[in-house]
């Protein structure tokens, strides 16, 4: 094979002259004008020479029997199905939370909700419960997150969880203060629905237009009568709005929160309403004193409940309560006794409805009672309201057997009689407990016997009930610290009074007060559920009392009903009651004991002593708290 200069075949050194220009000396135009100087690099390279040694074969593809078999292609089983498994999963959650939310009021998602918090509180509370938490900086600091996790669920599930919180709040004398000032935002007023949310409830229930059902119109027109948009009230569970009817009767329309429906049912409150109302008529010493509101079955439904509306002050009013009559002499205020209510001004009406505000009010005020400077009031006792309240709620415990738990003062209004005496109002019946007549008249006697200090009474009657630390159990009925037993509760806690570090005190402290509660609980099968309402009941009522300067003894107004059930009470055999009434008789004289102690703090009072009996009952429960490690915090009450 002939060569070149550089060792390469002319074929070769054409093409590498084609391909790299510069490599070649000359130019591949045919004049050779332009001379490319080779790279040094490439001159001193020695020549090579590249020989082919074997015969040449064309590539010839291999044959399919030659090849090995082929691998199974990848299929991912495992990872497909768990894909599926997932998309199922995600779909019938999906499926599930549509049904809950439209259908169950999201009921579900509310019990997975409250589920998940009460895992995550145990867990915290297992954890770091002792005298240095391990994961919190005190025990204290444990309380409180809890208590904000609590609050928070309780205020996201809304309805009648809201109404949960509400009852804790008043029982919260017992769970630490972080817990107390937690609950005791519980009883902000609750945001109301718009109208149209409302309207919606009506139509459902009824197949009627609000026009239609309650004879209305919102234009104003002749002959028709008028419901305001704009609730009154809004609570947890409902709201109110006032309206007149085309006959002249005015009426509070209680309308179900949508979101809460099916929770409560207003058809009971109707019936407690109306049973509560026959018993009042029933009872002489009451009837004249108590008035319950008329309910209008035929516009009331399942969520919907229309009832007489009420004009009068609220309890907790106390400086409108007392401020001198300027009204009429020998008349009473607005609707005393279910006297009729004047008709609004037609021309106010018209004012009101031309100009749509943003809050429509439609009914008129009715203070003239107040007179011309408007700073009267309804003139009535303290004394006499509060003794009507104490003897409405003690014939409820201890002689009807049905009994309103939830009389805090919102539930509560005040009309003037004619005779200048104060007339109790008593509306919101959605929540009362029945006692069965054996547990009642054990009840009864359980508190004639505190007031008599029979303790051998006392303690066969708790343990009846499954409790084991009558002491306990009695100061917690009578919400100040009972005397006559054997103290065992506080010489358990006066074991860890010592000058210990603080954290380990506490921890010891609040540790021997779930003893003490522990073996109040000691049988909960045992345990009368009754009687958690019934001191919601008293808890409130004793608040109250204070309230308002603590105006008659509480105490002794409820022993004395407890002691009076037993004669009146009518499944009793006439042979109890009279064996009753003897044993009545000398219980009123032990009773005068209470009125010397009474009569001495208010006297106490008279001469500028600024607290009363109740506030004393309340400094002596807060050391007996203290002493067992908890505090009580009165301002949760309030409100």
């Amino acid at each position: 094979m002939a060569t070149s200069g550089l060792g390469t075949c002319h074929r070769c050194l054409t093409s590498l002259r084609i391909i790299r220009p510069w490599l070649y000396p000359f130019s591949a135009s045919p004049n050779f004008q332009t001379v490319r100087l080779i790279p040094p690099s490439l001159i001193s390279r020695p020549p090579e020479r590249h020989i082919q040694s074997q015969q040449f074969k064309p590539f010839v593809p291999p044959s399919p029997e030659s090849l090995p078999k082929a691998a199974p292609s990848k299929t991912y089983r495992r990872t497909r199905k768990w894909t599926r498994r997932l998309l199922y999963l995600a779909l019938g959650l999906g499926i599930a939370y549509e049904i809950d939310h439209y259908f169950l009021y999201a009921s579900l998602t509310r019990s997975v909700r409250t589920f998940w918090l009460g895992l995550i509180v145990a867990t915290d509370y297992k954890i770091n419960f002792r005298a240095h938490p391990p994961l919190a900086d005190s025990i204290q600091a444990l309380h409180n997150r809890n208590a904000e996790r609590l609050f928070d669920l309780l205020r996201t599930n809304g309805g009648l969880y809201l109404k949960i919180g509400q009852a804790i709040a008043m029982q919260s004398a017992i769970l630490p203060p972080e817990f107390q000032k937690m609950f005791s935002r519980m009883f902000d007023d609750a945001p109301q629905n718009s109208w149209k949310d409302a309207e919606k409830v009506i139509l459902e229930d009824f197949g009627k237009t609000p026009e239609e059902l309650f004879g209305v119109s919102f234009s104003g027109e002749p002959g028709k009568g008028l419901l305001e948009r704009t609730a009154r009230a809004s609570a947890s569970v409902a709201q109110v709005h006032w309206a007149r009817l085309a006959d002249g009767r005015e009426v509070a329309i209680k309308i179900q929160k949508r979101e809460i429906a099916q929770q409560t049912d207003f058809v009971n409150e109707a019936n407690n309403s109306e049973r509560m109302a026959k018993l009042v008529a029933g009872e002489s010493r009451l009837r004249d004193r108590v008035y319950i509101p008329k309910v209008y079955r035929e516009l009331s439904s399942k969520r919907i409940m229309t009832a007489e509306w009420i004009e009068g002050v609220r309890l907790w009013d106390k400086e409108t309560l007392t401020r001198p009559w300027q009204g009429p002499w020998r008349q009473g205020s607005p609707g005393c006794k279910g006297a009729p209510l004047d008709p609004p001004d037609s021309q106010r009406v018209t004012e009101v409805i031309w100009n749509h505000p943003p809050e429509e009010r439609l009914k008129p005020n009715r203070d003239w009672w107040k007179g011309p400077s408007g700073n009267g009031g309804l003139g009535v006792s303290l004394k006499d309201t509060m003794q009507t309240m104490v003897d409405l709620f003690s014939a409820q415990m201890f002689l009807w057997g049905w009994c309103h738990c939830d009389p805090h003062p919102g539930n509560i209004f005040i009309r003037r009689l004619p005779s200048g005496k104060p007339e109790l109002v008593l509306i919101d019946h959605g929540l009362y407990v029945h006692m069965q007549p054996e547990f009642r008249h054990q009840y009864s006697l359980f508190w004639k016997s505190l007031m008599t200090f029979d303790n051998k009474t006392i303690g066969e009657i708790v343990g009846s009930w499954g409790i084991k630390n009558p002491d306990v159990f009695a100061s917690a009925t009578l919400m100040r610290p009972y005397t006559g037993g054997d103290h065992s509760a506080s010489a358990g806690i006066k074991r860890v009074m010592s000058a210990k570090e603080q954290q380990e005190r506490t921890y010891e402290m609040q540790q021997e007060m779930r003893k003490g509660i522990r073996e109040m609980l000691a049988d909960e099968k045992k345990w009368p559920r009754e009687l958690i309402f019934i001191g919601r009941n008293m808890r409130i009522v004793q608040g109250n009392n204070q309230y308002l300067g603590a105006p008659v003894n509480r105490i002794k107004i409820m022993g004395n009903w407890a002691s009076r059930s037993l004669v009146d009470s009518p499944d009793l055999s006439y042979g109890e009651k009279l064996l009753n009434l003897g044993r009545h008789f000398l219980f009123k004289l032990v009773l005068f004991s209470t009125d010397v102690v009474f009569y001495t703090s208010k006297i106490a009072q008279f001469f500028g002593r600024k607290k009363n009996l109740e506030d004393d009952m309340e400094v002596s429960m807060k050391k007996m708290a203290g002493d067992m490690g908890f505090e009580l915090n009165h301002s949760v009450f309030e409100g």
